[in-house]
């Protein structure tokens, strides 16, 4: 049909090729703690799932930080759901207050819960691409009935009722520039640049023994490496960061939450006040060169001055950002500024909150236009900073997992690992660059 404007869009009959997705399994993308504690939820559920992760064995990405010591303890970091899983199967859990390494995360708890679930976790399974069955990103009518489309790296298929998407950011950290984009000269000098969390007193020790180490980034991994660096001798440590001041970093001593956490801002502004670790402010990482065997970098604020640090190695802890190019088919309503879902934003912004005061949150927060797909986990998080979600003794419940009845969509209960505390202040919204809320006419989230 021809209207005055060209073909008239005419809705397309649903494919016969989708069929009723009711009795297929969730999909669950990544087996590190987030996607584990999902899949121990749907099997309390009675629902089949399968666990697809990218990595091998014992050699999955989350062995990289097997050297570093967590803040939480133990009774923080087992999912309730899990908890029931194991000890029915005559597990023993450690040490309530006990902080384990992540290697000790691995063996002691998500090793046996992967073993518990068997073949439905299968590892060497890199997910290159998300669709629905017969449809692409722009064909509507019987949507919803189709079945999720998931394809291997190696070229084989499944197909999902639903797809949980917990494969982290681990794989795509930030640059180093400071506008967002690469520093020049970045990629090239990128055999003397490492990301956050090297094992400095371990497997890389030789890497920083006795050289002068650039550490870029205000969080907590930048923390963790200076402290490690600080143990090496004869070896000089420059630590750089965008603010004026470390005063966050360093974060509330005694009165953290997390003890461990306090005790780590405590232990840095020890050596910086020593001298032991310079600290550089106002640094906007601009360009990055060979000078011989060492890199020189080149910081420009916005006002043109211009500071130079000349290194024989950079640790860039700069953090991570989600890569949603797998579910490039499917409908995703992400925020214009973090790139996590829309209705999440306003309760993460890192503009707006710091850590212990996000609010609980669930299923409604992180559903996308895409019925039945969620990210969770840091991915859900966009480009806010995931320290927000480490959990202080007290929550509530939010509304995760969701359920997936055979039509519509509602949502059950578990425990939040992204508490409220009382004192914490009230959610306000905050101002948008761009972009209208999703659905049309909801409620804002409080």
């Amino acid at each position: 049909m021809t209207g005055c404007c060209g073909p008239t869009a005419v809705e397309l009959e649903p494919s016969r090729q989708a069929a009723r997705p009711d009795g297929l399994p969730v999909v669950v993308i990544g087996a590190g703690p987030i996607g584990l504690a999902a899949a121990a939820h749907l099997a309390e559920r009675g629902l089949d799932f399968v666990v697809l992760e990218a990595g091998s064995g014992r050699r999955r990405r989350s062995r990289s930080g097997g050297h570093v010591q967590v803040f939480s303890p133990w009774k923080y970091d087992i999912d309730p759901a899990a908890r029931r899983l194991l000890e029915a199967d005559g597990w023993s859990a450690p040490d309530p207050e006990w902080l384990p390494t992540g290697a000790e995360l691995i063996d002691d708890y998500l090793a046996p819960l992967a073993k518990l679930f068997g073949e439905r976790v299968r590892t060497g399974a890199k997910v290159t691409a998300i669709s629905r069955l017969g449809y692409d990103r722009v064909r509507t009518a019987g949507r919803e009935q189709a079945p999720f489309l998931i394809r291997l790296a190696d070229g084989s298929e499944l197909h999902a009722r639903a797809v949980i998407d917990a494969s982290g950011t681990y794989a795509t950290p930030n640059v180093l520039g400071a506008s967002g984009l690469p520093a020049h000269g970045e990629a090239d000098a990128g055999d003397l640049i490492d990301h956050a969390l090297p094992d400095v007193l371990g497997a890389d020790r030789d890497r920083y023994a006795g050289r002068h180490v650039l550490v870029i980034g205000a969080g907590h991994s930048a923390a963790t490496t200076l402290l490690a660096l600080a143990q090496l001798e004869d070896t000089p440590i420059t630590w750089a960061i965008r603010a004026g001041s470390a005063a966050r970093t360093y974060g509330g001593g005694d009165a953290d939450a997390l003890p461990a956490r306090g005790a780590l801002g405590t232990r840095l502004h020890a050596h910086v006040e020593s001298g032991r670790i310079r600290l550089v402010t106002g640094f906007f990482t601009h360009a990055v060169e060979r000078d011989g065997d060492q890199v020189r970098v080149l910081s420009r604020d916005s006002s043109g001055h211009e500071q130079i640090v000349t290194a024989d190695r950079i640790v860039a802890a700069t953090g991570y950002r989600p890569d949603h190019t797998i579910a490039g088919e499917l409908r995703l309503d992400l925020d214009p500024i973090l790139g996590s879902t829309r209705a999440l934003a306003p309760l993460i912004d890192p503009n707006a909150h710091s850590c212990g005061t996000v609010p609980p949150h669930g299923a409604d927060e992180l559903a996308h236009p895409e019925d039945g797909y969620y990210a969770i986990g840091v991915k859900s998080y966009g480009r806010a900073p995931p320290r927000s979600c480490w959990p202080p003794a007290t929550s509530r419940p939010a509304r995760w997992p969701p359920r997936w009845p055979a039509t519509g969509r509602r949502h059950g209960t578990s425990s939040s690992t992204c508490p409220k505390p009382a004192s914490a202040p009230p959610t306000s919204p905050r101002p948008r660059s761009s972009g209208s809320a999703w659905p049309p006419g909801s409620a804002a989230v409080s």
